[in-house]
């Protein structure tokens, strides 16, 4: 009967859904499926191996054999605050081997190597070089004073008043419309953002310019769409002043990441920004454990697990 059967095929990152959101329910696998089980009983099926990434709202529970299960086919799973607006833990989709996360490693560690990958990210950014001869405090400087005018310039263009990046995360129906936006389109970002990460077998925390945080390089990496993705649309949004507006950012964050495939580019633009650093990557060791679900042909995509 196996022999009739296809074989298993992991999907690469840059194929797969963005990010689901789920609340009020639990995950588990029921007749060999990934359901949601809500209060009721109802059963919704969710295609677990074809998600980058799971967002858990308060009220959801997972059981063992659903982390499992979205753990061997690759799909992160994220535990989140309200609206999705704050990530609290995240489940390691995989990553088998330790290579790429040892060069992330070296690179971050060589003060060298660090400045050239931070001013490679600046150029992405922005779409122009860096000046000369500054360290990498003084670029997270000149990029923070950047990153403000955007912000007000983005605002304006949108009929807003923007008194700046101000919320706090306890007490969330206190920010203003623009804010409440602004976090759950960057969580949604973040989110997927993380997925890529650790299914191309780096660090979130070993960032470049942020630094000393769980998820430094998730922000590192996520600044370079930003403002090309999910800012404008958080501020489009808030102009409507809708009665849900956490759920309109999502919505059109998740149909923004799929007409702009990002998916696809997140893990080549971590290639290419720490190729920067102009170090050569570690090979792979002998002893390294097989990926989960074998794959015959080479996917051209550091994106799934292994």
């Amino acid at each position: 009967m196996n022999d009739i059967l296809p074989p298993l095929k992991p999907i690469a990152m840059k194929e797969r859904v963005s990010v689901l959101f789920v609340e009020r329910g639990e995950l588990d696998v029921q007749d060999g499926a990934f359901v949601l089980v809500d209060k009721n009983g109802v059963r919704t099926h969710i295609p677990i191996g074809s998600v980058a990434c799971l967002m858990l709202e308060p009220g959801s529970r997972v059981s063992h054999a659903a982390a499992v299960l979205a753990a061997r086919v690759g799909c992160l799973l994220v535990w989140v605050g309200e609206a999705g607006v704050r990530l609290y833990a995240s489940g390691q989709p995989g990553g088998a081997r330790s290579d790429r996360l040892l060069y992330q490693a070296k690179l971050a560690l060589d003060d060298s190597a660090r400045l050239k990958v931070v001013r490679k990210m600046y150029a992405i950014r922005f779409g122009e070089e860096p000046p000369t001869r500054r360290s990498v405090e003084q670029l997270r400087g000149i990029e923070g004073a950047r990153v403000k005018k955007m912000y007000e310039l983005m605002a304006r263009r949108y009929g807003l008043v923007w008194k700046g990046r101000r919320y706090d995360h306890s007490k969330w129906r206190s920010g203003d419309i623009s804010n409440r936006c602004v976090s759950s389109a960057t969580a949604c970002l973040y989110g997927i953002t993380e997925a890529a990460i650790l299914a191309a077998g780096y660090a979130p925390a070993v960032g470049f310019i942020h630094t000393g945080k769980p998820l430094s390089f998730v922000y590192d990496i996520a600044d370079l769409f930003k403002f090309d993705t999910v800012i404008p649309i958080a501020f489009k949004v808030a102009a409507k002043n809708p009665c849900d507006p956490e759920r309109d950012v999502r919505l059109k964050c998740r149909d923004v990441f799929r007409e702009t495939k990002l998916l696809g580019k997140i893990i080549p633009t971590i290639e290419t920004t720490l190729a920067a650093g102009a170090m050569e990557p570690p090979k792979p060791p002998k002893e390294s454990i097989p990926i989960a679900i074998p794959n015959k042909e080479k996917l051209g995509d550091a994106g799934h697990r292994g």
